[in-house]
């Protein structure tokens, strides 16, 4: 367990070498900082609206929760990109630079490499999730006067959705080079993303055919199944109108959700573990 900590403490030492963290908290406060000013211009229009009486829609519940849908995508996405950066290149990079050959036969071994090298990204990407994710709740809240329902719930999520996508950067570092492996990951994770707008457009449109094919698609890729589970948290507490309108966004809707599919992210988790470390035994050095 030692050896896997100090490879996890040369992961954070090698992200703070390269100033990665400093250029992602530079770049995070100014997302907050127009967040807020966002938040601000948003309630401020919304109190100056008055829907009609036969209009059953709470008018400052519909923005807030509109609002924090997108902020939760953008904590989504900036925390896969930190752990894409972190880990694209863990295997094929090291390997060519002759690094990984003294640390794998001795004293370390292959596994042990992968373990520490995903517990150093984890250990970066997951406290950053979460504190983006409650620094944007805190906005929204203190300006616009809103909290959800579940608020614990829908941070989980996000941070283990970061995980997979961790996992899968791992894996797919033992196979292609640094550049051809991000492209990969972030090709994998848009396509998620567009899964689940599709379900929501077959929503919509009632066709049973999209709908399924998206929810399958989020069971192939638990990541986005996460994602719409925390939405789905997020919008549950609306009702009305307002809630059906929500649940029709791409910032609210969702249609994966419930135990069964956190319990599948993961043994997904544990099974793109063991594939890596069966990958990377078999590498040649």
């Amino acid at each position: 367990m030692n050896d896997v900590l100090v490879i996890a403490g040369y992961g954070l030492r090698e992200a703070l070498r390269r100033k990665v963290l400093a250029v992602v908290l530079v770049l995070t406060l100014i997302f907050l900082t127009l967040y807020g000013v966002a938040n601000h211009f948003v309630f401020r229009d919304v109190a100056s609206i008055h829907p009609p009486a036969d209009v059953n829609i709470d008018s400052r519940t519909f923005a807030a929760t509109f609002v924090f849908g997108m902020a939760m995508f953008a904590t989504l996405f900036l925390g896969v990109v930190l752990s894409v950066f972190l880990t694209l290149g863990v295997v094929s990079a090291d390997s060519e630079r002759g690094l990984l050959q003294p640390l794998v036969v001795r004293p370390l071994g292959r596994s042990t490499l992968l373990l520490g090298r995903f517990l150093g990204a984890v250990g970066l990407c997951v406290p950053y999730v979460l504190g983006v994710y409650f620094a944007t709740l805190t906005i929204t809240g203190t300006i616009g006067h809103w909290w959800p329902q579940s608020i614990a719930g829908p941070a989980l999520e996000l941070a283990g959705a970061v995980v997979l996508i961790t996992a899968i950067s791992l894996l797919g570092s033992i196979f292609l080079s640094g550049t051809a492996n991000g492209i990969a990951v972030f090709m994998v994770f848009g396509a998620g993303l567009v899964a689940g707008l599709l379900g929501t457009v077959g929503h919509a449109l009632g066709s049973h055919s999209i709908t399924q094919a998206a929810k399958i698609a989020a069971w192939v890729l638990p990541f986005e199944a996460l994602y719409q589970d925390a939405l789905h948290q997020l919008t549950a507490g609306a009702g009305g109108l307002a809630g059906f309108l929500l649940r029709l966004g791409p910032f609210g809707g969702a249609y994966v959700s419930g135990w069964g599919i956190r319990i599948w992210a993961g043994g997904f988790l544990v099974l793109v573990g063991l594939l890596a470390c069966q990958a990377f035994a078999r590498r040649d050095l």
